[in-house]
């Protein structure tokens, strides 16, 4: 049983913790946050243990009547790892202090690769990652493509892969902060961060992506055109994807045309905030043109990367060497079927 410590509570950290909360095989030793307000309450109300990041954060926190356990380094050295689910850039400027308490620890994709020298993708690379002090858990747009296209290649089926994401424009928690209404942005580089960042995992792939910011909040959505090795059935792309527990197809003449439905569907499922951990793809979209392969997508932000995290904390610190088993644990936990 391994002591796992959760740094930010915000939409990915109180995931991650509940996601924690479930395994048998690691403990939340606890949370550590510089907020006060009905966010960290939650956890309060969880009966999770609450540190505080700073000395005006713990103040703040008693006045609010919150007991805090102590402060972030009291409650690494109760821990055998950490996640940290703090906002971009922040991740970075811990670390120092994870080195110094010689404790493993996981960032994710805000961060850059050379941070911790290793970025992870359960299905792609678990094996590499056993033992290690660090890894990151890539961005969710970054682990729906690893998922998507290690797929294919698993199938020997990839050539090289180009798409085009239409990125949500905010959490939706905070939609009233900012964001963008009736206009779209595309990010003025191509490829966009995505492609380079899928390759600092399988340097192998060949991929491109290019990116649009639209004005929603609900999830990411890609368009795929992959060039394959040679000429395929549907059939046999679809049972390629078949082989990923977390790629679920669905059905646009079922109803699910869109964002909003989908996030429905996994309301009406029981899941927690509707999250949906997998990627949901079209097969009744998806189209083979001898060796050209079209399909479409959604992510969820907020979701995607959650279970990605579980089976990182087992292939670092070791309690579960092999990734299959490590990923068919998080997903029965997570009701992933």
């Amino acid at each position: 049983m391994k002591n796992v410590a959760v740094i930010g509570y915000g939409v990915i950290g109180k995931r991650v913790a509940d996601a924690i909360n479930l395994q048998d095989d690691m403990k939340l030793s606890g949370v550590c946050d510089i907020i006060s307000d009905w966010r960290i309450q939650n956890a309060v109300r969880k009966n999770y243990n609450i540190y505080a990041a700073t000395q005006d954060a713990a103040d703040n926190m008693k006045s609010e009547g919150i007991s805090v356990k102590g402060n972030m380094q009291e409650l690494l050295k109760k821990s055998d790892l950490v996640v940290d689910c703090t906002p971009k850039k922040i991740a970075a400027q811990n670390v120092a202090i994870y080195k110094e308490q010689n404790i493993k620890f996981i960032l994710h994709g805000g961060e850059k690769h050379e941070t911790t020298g290793h970025s992870f993708s359960a299905e792609n690379n678990y094996k590499s990652a056993l033992n290690l002090n660090a890894t990151r858990v890539v961005s969710c747009n970054t682990t729906s493509i690893l998922r998507t296209l290690t797929a294919l290649k698993r199938a020997d089926l990839l050539d090289y892969a180009r798409g085009t994401l239409l990125r949500r424009a905010t959490d939706p928690w905070e939609s009233h902060l900012g964001g963008i209404m009736n206009t779209m942005v595309p990010e003025k580089d191509i490829p966009s961060h995505q492609g380079p960042d899928a390759k600092s995992v399988d340097p192998e792939l060949d991929v491109i992506t290019a990116a649009v910011k639209v004005p929603e909040t609900l999830s990411h959505m890609h368009y795929w055109n992959v060039k394959l090795k040679k000429q395929a059935t549907k059939e046999e792309v679809l049972n390629a994807f078949k082989t990923s527990s977390r790629i679920k197809l669905i059905r646009y003449d079922q109803g699910l045309v869109s964002n909003n439905t989908i996030k429905e569907m996994f309301l009406d499922m029981g899941r927690p905030w509707g999250d949906m951990y997998e990627v949901a793809l079209w097969e009744d979209m998806l189209k083979v043109d001898g060796d050209e392969l079209f399909y479409a997508y959604i992510v969820d932000n907020q979701a995607i990367v959650i279970p990605e995290t579980i089976d990182a904390i087992r292939a670092l610190t070791g309690i579960e060497t092999d990734g299959t088993k490590s990923i068919a644990k998080t997903n029965e936990s997570l009701g992933i079927h």
